[in-house]
């Protein structure tokens, strides 16, 4: 197997890996180029397990790059949400691998540290030793038990009990839909939890609510203005990101906006809404996500 055909088919765990550890598609696929040409450039035969070597090199890398955006994300304006990604109705199926990629547990994941936040990924999504991940990021082992043990502690004070999408989903998502075309605060209220709160990334470079929108009376009416006013003539369609059901909102052809649907049984929770077009450049590339040992 050549280093191309090899890097390809490990490309949806290599991706995986880069965007849980940086919450971006973009920055993700920069890692695997940068890492793609690192490979190429490696003497044929030098690399026995290409698996192991390619996983060390994207985990570098990945950490590299979330060093340099951590800064930039600092002086982000307004809320930042990572960057969506288009996954298989079917991603929910391998419940680990759906949380991990789920917006709360992103949102969760950005407030560790960048080593905190590798260590975490690779031990508790994809099953790496620590050991492994000593190795992999120039690290003791004591070190990296004691980052693994801070960073489950600070994980699980902070995870949402997650929910894989229910079949039940697309009827609530559909009586939300008409709701909030139709004006019908009540009705929205009625599949909103009390304290849901609705999340907008706008990058500072499309009109967004500049605040979380909390509770069930407020996030109705904020969405029913929406949809009769700034979005009034935009065309729907439902899609999966992040293993979340989601909407896609287009604007005379364009892709205006993604809204992340997280539901609690037939209950809407969570909002997340991304409209900064730097985020939806991409947005609608499927993503094959994989966590496999093989």
């Amino acid at each position: 197997m050549n280093e191309s055909a090899a890097f390809d088919r490990l490309r949806p765990l290599l991706f995986t890996i880069a965007y849980e550890i940086l919450g971006s598609a973009a920055d993700a696929e920069d890692v695997l180029q940068d890492s793609y040409l690192r490979w190429r450039d490696v003497p044929p035969g030098e690399v026995v397990h290409p698996r192991a070597y390619l996983v060390r090199v994207v985990t570098r890398q990945a950490l590299n790059q979330l060093r340099t955006v951590r800064r930039r994300r600092e002086e982000y304006v307004g809320t930042w949400l990572p960057e969506p990604i288009r996954t298989q109705h079917d991603a929910s199926h391998d419940v680990v691998l759906a949380e991990s990629v789920s917006m709360a547990m992103l949102l969760v994941l950005e407030t560790l540290g960048p080593t905190e936040r590798a260590v975490f990924v690779l031990s508790e999504v994809f099953g790496h030793s620590l050991v492994e991940i000593a190795d992999m990021i120039g690290k003791t082992d004591s070190t990296v038990r004691q980052i693994a043990h801070r960073a489950r502690q600070h994980v699980q004070a902070r995870r949402k009990r997650y929910e894989p999408d229910a079949e039940t989903s697309r009827a609530v998502i559909d009586q939300f839909l008409r709701a909030a075309r139709n004006g019908d605060v009540q009705t929205l209220m009625d599949v909103l939890a009390p304290d849901v709160v609705q999340l907008a990334d706008g990058g500072g470079k499309v009109t967004v609510a500049g605040r979380p929108v909390v509770g069930a009376e407020r996030v109705a009416k904020y969405l029913v203005a929406l949809a009769q006013n700034g979005m009034a003539g935009m065309d729907v369609e439902f899609g999966s990101f992040n293993a979340l059901p989601a909407l896609l909102v287009r604007s005379g052809g364009e892709l205006d906006s993604v809204l992340l649907i997280e539901l609690s049984g037939d209950r809407i929770t969570r909002l997340y809404a991304v409209r900064n077009p730097d985020k939806l450049r991409g947005a609608e590339v499927l993503r094959t996500l994989d966590r496999s040992d093989t």
